[in-house]
């Protein structure tokens, strides 16, 4: 096609773009009604009738007289127009691979970010290498580490008994997609000759690491851990896993997610969780299903996996490790799998926060490829002074009056141990000289603005929503809510995602306020935090009746994640709870 022809095809476009509006417009619309609903009434017809119109007009919450359902459908049944736009798009094949252009950006105006340069200072370890194969396991990464630079174990030995145990305790906790046996072994006997020659990259040089099946790795399965993907190979790898290979770390596994990265049941089954893997009813939560239950099992040291709403804090919460979710543009998610343009994350489970502050550094900062990842230090200096943190706690999470139930006393027993374990831990801090005030969270919820996720995941997986492959998923072992999940929000108004955008930043105007005179918030808030985009951990601070994790949450400043890791750290450096193992037989 010469460039004139095409410049024609582009002019013509653009004018059929401009009629099709200006029915709408004709209509009283204000361009206010959404094509894409029409779509789903109109399936395969031929033509547009005036009631398929009607009922479009239904969804997209607009009054229309039979007059202007007429002038539209037959505005849209001429040749051209937006719907054919509609048509060339999906044969585009856009894939899951193509980001949006559309970038969210979580910093306001008058935000402070941290300055000065990126710098990583860890604790000085004194150990000696354990006796046994069971202790050595359970080492954090930042003690392997120790270990490894002065060559008292050696990356050989250290992955061969990982990739053992992931072995050996994979029937029980399903938590392995894939083993990478082959180039674990090749790039820990590099790591030995490198230490062994004077060139020491760092403390990740040596540790195994597993990453979430959702990050590609050339050579191996990326499964997404969903049947329509589970043969699925991606000719790339992930910033993350380049950075890891580049610091050193050895990769033993590509670790289960629930399909899509949703819960924790995946084409192999249900990810169980290391303090509970006989009960039939729950498993280690998810999406980062199999990081989470790895790094509590003594699989692996230390794993990667991402968070869109709650995939890297509920896992870690139900299998008792030390999580953290990064704030939104500080990880590059160059080579993984899109759910959500503007929400997905990635970050480390570990046991400790330090680890998790070792393995942020590693993965941190833009690499040309994610156009969200914000150029901001991360400086971590483990001996900074606890107590110039101001530290707020959520007053209703302590003083709140919880009473007798007698059709849910489990319930009324679980939340009184968690109030119980909570005003111990503020008692912890208060310890190290940190005075925490309690405070509120502001008002305004999320609840209106949830349905942007699954609309962006609709987007990332069209082309599966189109295919006769999402019912795969519908099926045992899966049984994924996306798939009704993705059809209902194929239909969501174009207006009224761009209004939740706009509510959107009311809420971040109410966080960012929140956090005005305050580093760490003692607490959580989930739902809002994941749309704003601010940093949060959560690692082990009791065990209820029943024997399963109670865990402390922190929620940092954007950027602030140097913050939430030195206060945990601290917690941490005075208590023993993320050192307790599991019993798996």
């Amino acid at each position: 096609m010469s460039e004139y022809d095409e410049r024609e095809k582009d002019e013509r476009a653009a004018v059929n773009r401009r009629r099709f509006l200006g029915y709408f417009a004709a209509a009283g619309l204000g361009g206010t009604f959404l094509p894409g609903a029409l779509l789903a009434v109109a399936q395969d017809a031929s033509e547009i009738k005036p009631g398929m119109v009607a009922a479009a007009a239904k969804i997209a919450g607009v009054p229309l007289t039979p007059e202007a359902e007429k002038s539209i459908a037959d505005g849209l049944n001429r040749r051209g127009g937006l719907l054919q736009d509609f048509q060339a798009l999906r044969e585009m094949d856009l894939g899951n691979d193509t980001p949006s252009a559309l970038v969210f950006n979580p910093i306001l105006p008058g935000t402070k970010l941290p300055a000065g340069v990126s710098m990583l200072k860890i604790s000085k370890v004194k150990i000696v290498a354990p006796r046994t194969d069971e202790d050595l396991a359970f080492l954090p990464a930042s003690h392997l580490a120790a270990l490894l630079k002065k060559r008292e174990i050696k990356s050989v030995d250290l992955t061969r008994l990982c990739l053992e145990r992931l072995k050996k305790y994979d029937p029980i906790l399903h938590c392995v997609v894939s083993l990478t046996e082959d180039l674990a072994l090749e790039q820990a006997a590099l790591a030995d000759k490198e230490i062994a020659s004077g060139r020491y990259r760092g403390p990740l040089h040596g540790v195994p690491w597993g990453a979430k099946d959702l990050l590609a790795v050339k050579g191996f399965k990326t499964t997404f851990g969903a049947s329509p993907f589970k043969d699925q190979t991606i000719d790339r790898n992930a910033t993350v896993y380049d950075r890891l290979t580049e610091a050193g770390a050895v990769l033993v596994a590509k670790l289960t997610l629930g399909a899509l990265a949703m819960g924790d049941r995946w084409f192999g089954g249900q990810t169980k969780s290391p303090w509970d893997p006989k009960n039939p009813g729950q498993g280690s939560s998810g999406s980062s299903a199999g990081p989470a239950a790895s790094v509590a099992a003594g699989l692996v040291p230390f794993a990667v996996g991402s968070e869109t709403r709650g995939s890297i804090i509920s896992p870690a919460s139900r299998c008792g490790v030390t999580g953290l979710r990064p704030s939104f543009g500080r990880v590059s998610r160059y080579g993984a799998m899109a759910l959500s343009f503007s929400m997905d994350k990635i970050g480390p489970l570990c046991r400790t926060a330090e680890d998790c502050a070792v393995v942020l550094h590693a993965i941190q900062g833009p690499d040309g490829r994610d156009n969200t990842v914000l150029d901001v230090p991360f400086a971590w200096d483990a001996g900074r002074d606890v107590r110039k943190l101001r530290v707020g706690y959520l007053k209703s999470d302590v003083e709140k009056e919880v009473p007798d139930d007698p059709k849910n006393p489990d319930r009324v027993l679980r939340t009184r141990e968690m109030q119980a374990f909570t005003k111990a831990s503020l008692e912890v801090l208060r310890g190290l000289g940190v005075r925490p005030v309690p405070v509120e969270l502001p008002k305004m919820g999320s609840g209106p603005m949830d349905f942007l996720l699954t609309t962006e995941a609709a987007a990332a997986f069209d082309s599966l929503v189109r295919s006769d492959r999402l019912d795969l998923m519908s099926a045992e072992p899966e049984r994924s809510a996306w798939v009704g999940a993705f059809r209902l929000h194929e239909v969501v108004p174009a207006v009224q995602y761009i209004q939740a955008n706009r509510a959107r930043y009311r809420l971040m105007e109410a966080y960012h306020e929140f956090f005005k005179d305050m580093d760490v918030l003692v607490g959580s808030a989930l739902g809002p935090t994941n749309l704003t985009g601010h940093p949060e951990v959560v690692f082990p601070h009791g065990f209820d009746s029943k024997g399963q994790p109670a865990v402390l949450r922190l929620t940092g400043r954007l950027f602030g994640e140097a913050d939430i890791l030195l206060l945990a750290h601290a917690f941490q450096r005075k208590t023993d709870f993320h050192l307790k193992r599991p019993k798996l037989g």
